[in-house]
């Protein structure tokens, strides 16, 4: 258990939760919802995180998981291990994470793509054989947490399958509180997959379409290096994907598309150390194989064809698991509008840094330091965006006055919001953070109390830095009361810590926000120093199912006559 810590390898199959999710919302519109039911009762097997509905405006965490168990804790078949080329063992690692966010009415969604190696401080502290783990890479939660359950049932009379579902169980629950406290939103819903979902799903489709063209020269490594997953400088190859192998001509080099077999589609997608930004050209490959995923899905009969779905779906319990509450028939009814090129991701940012000291390892990491407050600040203007303000012309703005003509615009100042109410039903900060928002200040951090200097009292306390006196004055207003100095806060930074016996954002500045759906604060905070503002050059989008829509990094191309629209990647 803590020793598989220690040798880990890289698996994607956020592309396997994605298309079932897809499939089921086309089967339901298709009127084939009765093939459903038995799947939703086995497939929604995972943890009970709450009561939310599965209707409406939702946020839904998707994980892929490194093990080579199943969900039951038995291992691969050792030939299809050998054929893979994943070995034995392995951790319970969230080596895929997706965090999307659904709009009201199903029309349309936006997610991130959260690297793996991203450090984070953990909800909880993993006593994991001894050893306390107080923080550690975002995708370890889901294995601390497994390792713990595994350690306190090993005495127990319980059969090897139970001990396996309660250590998931709290894989699941650990890794969807983590996500909580680092992008400071409430998950409503998660979907996970093991190993073999997405092999399985590419062998249904006799493999898949890729688009590669090779990278420039890096550190360590000579040009077009990704074009097979061999490290000489470790002289290891995790994956087995070789871009040769699968009919790349080396004499005409350059960007080549190539169809890949089940087995090279899945090292394909876990391929990692010859690519440019590791972990931020894996996420690339994985969003590059859902726009042929989705294109196929859609354009291979397989939702008019009952007996093609019931091959990609009819085994999907092995390798798909949903928490308690995700009524899938609920959920595809209400997204039917949701397709493929009205689903955007993005990556998240941070900064990269290598043989780093993390608690439960015997060497230095190679990590990601992540800015949290901005990270936050990014998913909550994604998920919760300002609505646009439509201006009469000439009108004159209502109240306006000589002294509210010197007071500087909302959106020169950052707002930074904490919970420091003590009521069960309160997640404020959050819900506080979007109405101003709405009123046009930029977000700042959404945290707990205790990330602050200041004394938690029973009422709501604002604080101001310096040029931010005349917008603190007014939010303090709302809040019901005065705006104090503190020299600790940036300049044009304004601070609200939400009182003790707060149970609502008042009712004037409620009004402001018309988000739908509710945002937890859970108390992320920076780990290691700042990260460097944005970094464009980490971050990626692609609209799936079409042309990308943004830069995905230096990766992303779209040739005039790419097929399926699918983009070229490194």
């Amino acid at each position: 258990m803590f020793s598989a810590r220690v040798a880990r390898l890289v698996v994607g199959k956020l592309v396997y939760a994605v298309s079932c999710l897809l499939a089921c919302i086309v089967i339901v519109v298709s009127g084939y919802a009765h093939e459903l039911v038995g799947l939703t009762t086995k497939i929604s097997n995972g943890v009970s995180i709450g009561g939310s509905p599965s209707i409406g405006a939702m946020n839904v965490l998707v994980m892929g998981l490194e093990s080579r168990d199943n969900f039951d804790g038995q291992p691969l078949d050792h030939h299809l291990q050998f054929a893979l080329n994943i070995g034995s063992g392995g951790s319970h690692d969230t080596n895929t994470l997706i965090l999307v966010h659904i709009f009201a009415g199903g029309q349309r969604a936006v997610g991130f793509s959260i690297p793996r190696d991203s450090v984070v401080n953990y909800p909880q502290t993993f006593d994991v054989n001894g050893i306390e783990i107080p923080s550690g890479k975002i995708n370890e939660a889901y294995a601390w947490a497994y390792d713990v359950s595994e350690q306190q049932t090993s005495t127990t009379s319980m059969s090897s399958a139970e001990r396996a579902h309660l250590a998931n169980e709290a894989g699941e629950l650990a890794e969807v509180k983590t996500v909580e406290e680092f992008t400071g939103v409430t998950i409503n819903h998660f979907v996970e997959s093991n190993l073999i979902g997405f092999y399985s799903l590419a062998g249904e489709f006799g493999g898949i379409e890729v688009c590669i063209k090779p990278a420039p020269a890096q550190a360590g490594f000579a040009a077009g290096a990704n074009l097979t997953d061999y490290d000489p400088q470790t002289g290891t190859d995790n994956s087995g994907f070789s871009a040769y192998t699968n009919g790349y001509n080396k004499a005409k080099s350059g960007t080549q598309y190539l169809h890949l077999s089940a087995a090279q589609s899945l090292a394909y997608i876990r391929s990692r150390d010859t690519l440019p930004r590791v972990d931020i050209g894996r996420t690339a490959r994985q969003q590059a194989a859902i726009d042929y995923v989705i294109y196929e899905l859609k354009h291979g009969n397989y939702f008019s064809d009952i007996g093609k779905l019931d091959a990609i779906l009819g085994s999907a319990s092995s390798y798909l698991v949903a928490d308690q509450n995700f009524n899938l028939i609920d959920f595809a009814t209400n997204m039917r509008a949701l397709t493929g090129k009205n689903m955007k991701l993005t990556t998240l940012p941070g900064t990269p840094e290598n043989n780093v000291p993390e608690p439960g390892f015997p060497g230095g990491q190679d990590i990601i330091v992540v800015d949290v407050p901005k990270i936050q600040g990014l998913v909550q203007n994604a998920f919760y965006p300002q609505p646009a303000v439509k201006q009469t012309p000439g009108a004159k703005t209502p109240g306006t006055t000589k002294q509210a003509a010197s007071i500087p615009a909302a959106s020169t100042v950052t707002v930074d919001v904490y919970n420091g109410s003590t009521a069960s039903t309160a997640p404020l900060a959050g819900q506080a953070s979007a109405a101003l928002v709405a009123l046009g200040y930029k977000a700042g951090a959404i945290l707990k109390a205790s990330a602050q200097s200041q004394a938690v009292t029973a009422g709501t306390q604002v604080f101001y830095g310096a040029g931010a006196s005349a917008n603190a004055a007014k939010i303090a207003k709302d809040f019901g009361t005065t705006a104090r100095a503190l020299t600790s806060l940036a300049a044009d930074h304004v601070e609200v810590l939400l009182g003790s016996t707060v149970t609502q954002v008042p009712a004037g500045l409620a009004s402001s926000s018309t988000s739908t759906a509710s945002t937890q604060s859970t108390g992320a905070r920076v780990i290691g120093a700042q990260a460097a503002a944005s970094q464009a050059a980490a971050s990626s989008a692609v609209t799936l199912a079409g042309t990308p829509s943004g830069s995905n990094g230096d990766s992303t191309a779209v040739a005039a006559n790419a097929p399926y629209g699918i983009p070229c990647v490194y």
